[in-house]
């Protein structure tokens, strides 16, 4: 099933995500529909609150070949971040907007897989980029939070005034 990406400035984006507790069926059932909702908004990755749903769940693809090799992870955290760099980026809750946000170069990430497993990821580039943007998403934070004040002023001046 694919969801509908809910897009600023829907309220769920700004909410802390719940842990999860258990992984279900319903999870598991849940996390396949991110992964198809993810490749057909042809994004790198998906946090369940972009979805309404508030559980600490992401589903991430950085491949070139798309639709093969999706990481799907349960309650993960940043526990070290390393270096830091500039890249464009843009979110599938704020369609059409882009710009640069610094993020640490390198991260390690411990989280579950779908069996419960505890997963220790260490990574760098778009991967770590990534894994950063959707762990905001869970904690009810967006890219455009990272933004200058002057360009944090003129996205809100243009962007949210033309969704409105």
């Amino acid at each position: 099933m694919v969801y509908t990406i809910r897009t600023l400035p829907d309220d769920c984006l700004r909410k802390v995500a719940e842990p999860l507790e258990r992984i279900t069926d319903e999870v598991r059932k849940l996390s396949a529909d991110m992964v198809e909702t993810m490749y057909a908004a042809r994004g790198v990755g998906l946090a369940a609150n972009q979805i309404g749903v508030s559980l600490r769940l992401i589903t991430i693809d950085t491949s070139s070949e798309k639709e093969g090799h999706p990481l799907i992870v349960v309650n993960p955290e940043i526990v070290e971040a390393q270096s830091e760099v500039s890249a464009e980026e843009g979110c599938l809750s704020v369609p059409g907007f882009y710009e640069m946000v610094k993020r640490a170069e390198r991260v390690i990430v411990r989280a579950q897989n779908l069996e419960g497993e505890d997963l220790t990821i260490e990574c760098a580039g778009l991967l770590a980029r990534v894994f950063q943007h959707e762990i905001d998403h869970l904690n009810g934070v967006l890219f455009v939070d990272h933004l200058s004040p002057v360009k944090k002023g003129l996205f809100k001046k243009e962007y949210l005034r033309d969704r409105r």
